[in-house]
């Protein structure tokens, strides 16, 4: 056999060479489309489902949230584990299933059920899937920052960390997505810019208003409405009523109530308003600078080249 081989090669060493080279190309092609990652990722198939609830202790989020979903989601097909965190902040609902099991197919019927549970929760709170990403999908993390010689960056450190924040969620994220084999991309640090309106309470009892009413007020002003459409000369004109605020100036400006006079009551007279940022629990650092840090996360089974 061995003799009979060596003779054909050497009868035919043009299908021989030609042969050679294919297996050369098919190996080169394969190696360069080969998935590479620093460990092999072992995780088991995960769902996981990330509930915000910024107001309630950890004892009302495990009654209140975390329980409600989790008897909502068991039972689920191909269910190996349910577990549960609790903590001021977030309820998160970690299930794992078997390794056969479709990962797209088995979040539907997570989203699905979902949906049930939402009725059961207090109001305004919204439960999310995470992204279709593991415990080993962190592929790249980066750092926005102003050039040294950038001429239009803030004064301030704490300006400037505000400014960074929106590029890195309005700029660069959507950007990043865009990616192919990328799940999700993650903000640590920075400040977010918020209008914040600090009312004055001796101002607010002086005048007779509450903090709800105040609140209620600036919302109702805050938001654009639409009046259906009417009908003149053959053409429909749609009717809307523009009221959404922009401005910090336009907001002091708001009207709260007549009290007895020709001149109203302003928001800017019961309450301060200003730009500020809302209230966090943590920072990112960068060489032991406070900084805005990016990760991205990988789509689970993907290729970390």
């Amino acid at each position: 056999m061995v003799l009979k081989t060596v003779e054909f090669s050497l009868r035919q060493r043009a299908l021989v060479l030609l042969a050679t080279l294919v297996l050369i190309g098919v190996g080169v092609w394969s190696a360069l489309r080969l998935p590479i990652d620093a460990v092999p990722d072992i995780t088991n198939p995960q769902v996981l489902v990330n509930t915000a609830v910024p107001a309630l202790a950890p004892e009302e989020i495990e009654k209140l949230v975390t329980l409600p979903l989790e008897s909502q989601m068991a039972g689920l097909p191909g269910m190996m584990e349910l577990r549960s965190l609790s903590k001021f902040g977030l309820s998160q609902i970690r299930m794992t299933f078997e390794d056969d099991v479709d990962l797209y197919r088995t979040r539907q019927l997570v989203s699905e059920r979902l949906l049930g549970a939402a009725e059961k929760l207090p109001g305004g709170l919204q439960p999310r899937l995470a992204p279709i990403s593991t415990a080993l999908g962190e592929i790249f993390y980066y750092s926005v920052d102003f050039a040294a010689d950038a001429t239009n960056k803030p004064p301030t450190r704490y300006e400037q960390l505000q400014s960074l924040k929106q590029i890195q969620e309005y700029v660069i994220s959507p950007l990043l997505r865009a990616t192919p084999g990328v799940a999700e991309v993650n903000t640590s640090g920075g400040h977010e810019r918020q209008i914040v309106i600090m009312p004055d309470a001796a101002r607010l009892a002086s005048v007779g208003l509450s903090l709800e009413e105040l609140a209620h007020a600036i919302g109702e002003n805050t938001e654009n409405v639409g009046g259906g459409m009417v009908e003149i000369g053959g053409e429909q004109i749609v009717i809307r009523a523009n009221s959404r605020v922009s401005t910090t100036e336009e907001i002091a400006q708001l009207p709260l109530k007549f009290a007895g006079s020709a001149q109203p009551l302003l928001v800017q007279d019961v309450a301060q308003v200003g730009i500020g940022s809302g209230y966090r629990t943590g920072a990112a650092t960068v060489n032991g600078e406070e900084d805005v840090v990016g990760g991205a996360l990988m789509l689970a089974g993907g290729n970390s080249r």
